[in-house]
């Protein structure tokens, strides 16, 4: 057989296929979203954030800011970073008064000038906007108030999540936040520190970006 026979009935068989869709099967058909209430969230998302080396303290919202300066205090950072339109942006002179403290440096700057600074800060704060139980995730929905190197450059990383913000699924976080009306420009889903498997499937820890990731969970 010459090649223009064979290659004319390759292209008809292919042709032909595609005629014929695959079935797609509906969504509710291979998965089903957890049905967990408040307290099986927190306890599932600790124990999957733990699992990968994230330190987790779960603590009452009017104890937060003596637990993070608790924090700061056993780690000694030199200097902590922080988003100017965080939720807590105002709380953090307060914590950071005392002798000991990180100096506060804000990201207030275009990344161009602030890049310097910030790859000199030894950690950062930001906030999380969402935890996802099944996976064992923090989901950032970074923008100008908080921008997306906070979380990528400084080798400590605190994620502030408050713990009525905890979905059962990632499906259930989108929901929640209503992201399909109003997509942000950047998401972030963490998981725990920095880490690769890039050489020889040998997981290693702290390599591109956070070498700590610490949550603390306001209940």
């Amino acid at each position: 057989m010459s090649s223009t026979p064979a290659r004319e009935a390759i292209l008809t068989r292919l042709a032909a296929a595609c005629r014929t869709p695959a079935p797609v099967p509906a969504p509710a058909d291979i998965w089903d979203a957890p049905e967990l209430d408040a307290p099986k969230r927190l306890e599932l998302l600790a124990k999957r954030l733990q699992a990968v080396r994230t330190e987790v303290h779960v603590t009452p919202e009017k104890q937060w800011k003596a637990k993070l300066a608790e924090l700061l205090a056993a780690r000694k950072p030199a200097t902590l970073a922080h988003g100017t339109g965080a939720w807590f942006a105002k709380d953090l002179p307060g914590i950071c008064k005392k002798p000991g403290m990180p100096a506060l440096t804000p990201y207030y700057e275009d990344v161009d000038q602030f890049k310097d600074a910030l790859f000199g800060v030894e950690a950062s704060i930001t906030t999380a906007r969402a935890g996802i139980a099944e996976t064992g995730a923090l989901l950032l929905t970074p923008d100008a108030g908080e921008p997306r190197l906070l979380s990528l450059v400084p080798p400590v990383h605190f994620v502030v999540l408050r713990a009525r913000d905890i979905a059962a699924s990632f499906a259930g976080a989108i929901r929640d936040l209503k992201l399909a009306e109003a997509m942000p420009a950047n998401l972030v889903l963490i998981s725990g520190p920095s880490k690769t498997a890039d050489i020889e499937l040998t997981l290693t820890f702290g390599v591109h970006g956070p070498k700590e990731l610490i949550a603390l969970i306001l209940t």
